[in-house]
């Protein structure tokens, strides 16, 4: 009975150590984003809409704004640039081609894969992280925006409301996209730096789960916005705790689970996988995603060999 005991308190303590990284993640996230936007360009923005004060949008990025998974376009580019070998990146590729086929997420898989390719900037600078992040999306994730999505954004930004990016991928990468998208900000997860330099290890836990929940609710409070009179759009079932915090959510190209929770709950549906534009563009990038990892296993049974 003792033992029952113990383990049963194990269990609670690492429920509680689990919460407060994520909600450490989500504080940090918040911090970051705010301080981005304060620090953003001075360049003249274009005529606002009559500003919205307290409703905003939160999009989640892969497979939601995006096609497949941003880390994997990070990674390759990351790969292209000799942070890691193409041994690492076929992990990377075989990770993309199920996310992508499967339109699915694993916790375990999105927990590795990124905290894998957050590793590889142990010790480089954030400067050159951001430079290289300009560049990897010009070369591979500017043709990869959904339309459909970014229409719904522009939506909220012509109603005078801020359009925030909610992300597992590094924040200075999705600031990036966000800033490329004409959109107000990004959480994401943060990487701990120390006088401008990766360490390696990340602040909290990854911007994933009840983190971005976190996040949202930390950001709403800096921001002073409605949470009832916001939106989350998402295509993951991971992201219920998001979409759960806002008076308004949206399934975009969802999962069979978040598609059994949005038809429960009443929640609106938007796919733009079907159709058309899908089997022109969506096909053969998963072919695409699982050539790479093909022609990478060869070369490196070639090189064995």
């Amino acid at each position: 009975m003792e033992a029952v005991c113990v383990a049963s308190w194990r269990g609670r303590d690492k429920s509680q150590e689990l919460e407060r990284l994520a909600e450490l993640a989500g504080e940090a996230s918040a911090e970051a984003a705010v301080a981005m936007e304060i620090a953003a360009s001075n360049e003249p923005p274009a005529p606002p809409a009559p500003p919205d004060l307290t409703a905003a949008a939160f999009f989640d990025v892969d497979n939601t704004m995006m096609m497949g998974a941003s880390i994997y376009y990070f990674a390759r580019g990351l790969a292209a640039r000799k942070f890691f070998t193409s041994a690492d990146l076929v992990g990377f590729a075989w990770q993309q081609v199920k996310f992508r086929v499967g339109g699915r997420e694993d916790k375990e898989t999105v927990r590795s894969s990124r905290e894998q390719a957050l590793s590889f900037v142990a010790g480089r600078t954030v400067k050159e992280l951001t430079e290289i992040s300009e560049e990897i999306y010009d070369e591979l994730m500017a043709e990869k925006i959904w339309s459909g999505t970014r229409a719904l954004a522009q939506m909220h930004l012509d109603a005078g409301q801020r359009v925030w990016l909610v992300t597992a991928t590094p924040i200075e990468l999705a600031a990036i996209i966000s800033r490329r998208l004409g959109l107000t900000g990004a959480l994401g997860t943060v990487a701990e730096h120390v006088d401008g330099v990766y360490t390696g290890r990340l602040v909290g836990d990854m911007l994933h789960g009840r983190a971005k929940a976190h996040a949202v609710r930390a950001l709403a409070s800096r921001e002073g916005l409605n949470l009832k009179r916001c939106t989350a759009y998402s295509d993951s079932q991971n992201d219920v705790p998001m979409l759960s915090a806002v008076g308004t959510a949206v399934a975009v190209n969802p999962d069979s689970g978040l598609r059994d929770v949005a038809r429960a709950r009443g929640w609106e549906v938007r796919d733009f996988r079907t159709g058309r534009k899908a089997a022109k563009i969506g096909v053969p990038t998963v072919l695409g995603a699982g050539a790479l990892a093909g022609a990478i296993a060869v070369a490196l049974a070639h090189r064995r060999r």
